[in-house]
């Protein structure tokens, strides 16, 4: 890699914008990768330095690139609750579509770990919020049964429901998160209780559908 590329991927690690700035003038390339496959705008959203991200997308940083690991800004970003940089990713053409290693959109692991607001800009698009992973799971599924049931994922839930998720998609087990509320209601303390009854509340006029687990290709 040639030094002026390996100094901008640090100079975007420690968040140096004047210094970013200043390489990328001087043509260092915006998309080299160092020894992980990571480029400078990933190593840059890693950090969540803003100005850096925005320095190189403006400069015309891939905000798909993949690392060795499959994660790309765009993922990342979404996966870790980056959420000023999400929306420049996507801006600048993120692929609603790319998947990380588990075979999960940006909306799954954003469900899991409980960033709302890096839900909420990404139902403004039209990710496929249904998506399930290589692990039969969809980004439902996450937020009511790996969740904690609290206040913060009682809110993704309702999103996602807001959002048109189905709550009778069964993971491999043939478990659905409606399935799953009414079964951990009566077991859970009060604070898990309240993203389960965001469930059971109201939706049992729909009809649950027998769905086999999904064949992942």
């Amino acid at each position: 890699m040639a030094d002026g590329a390996q100094a901008l991927i640090d100079a975007a690690g420690r968040g140096n914008a004047g210094e970013v700035k200043a390489l990328l003038t001087r043509g260092a390339s915006v998309d080299a990768r160092d020894g992980r496959g990571r480029t400078a705008l990933l190593v840059a959203t890693h950090g969540n330095h803003v100005e850096a991200a925005r320095l190189l997308i403006a400069a015309g940083a891939d905000v798909n690139a993949r690392d060795d690991i499959q994660d790309s800004p765009y993922l990342y970003a979404g996966a870790h609750g980056r959420t000023e940089i999400l929306k420049m990713t996507l801006a600048a053409g993120a692929d609603l579509k790319s998947v990380n290693r588990y075979g999960g959109t940006a909306l799954i692991p954003a469900c899991h770990y409980g960033h709302v607001e890096a839900v909420k800009v990404l139902l403004t698009t039209r990710i496929d919020v249904d998506h399930i992973n290589r692990l039969g799971w969809t980004a439902l599924l996450e937020a009511v049964i790996l969740g904690d049931g609290g206040p913060v994922h009682t809110e993704i839930v309702t999103l996602l429901l807001n959002a048109g998720a189905d709550p009778a998609i069964a993971d491999r087990d043939g478990v659905t998160p409606l399935g799953h509320a009414k079964a951990r209601l009566h077991c859970d303390g009060p604070p898990a209780r309240s993203a389960r009854r965001q469930i059971v509340a109201g939706r049992d006029r729909r009809p649950l559908r027998a769905r086999a687990p999904p064949r992942v290709h």
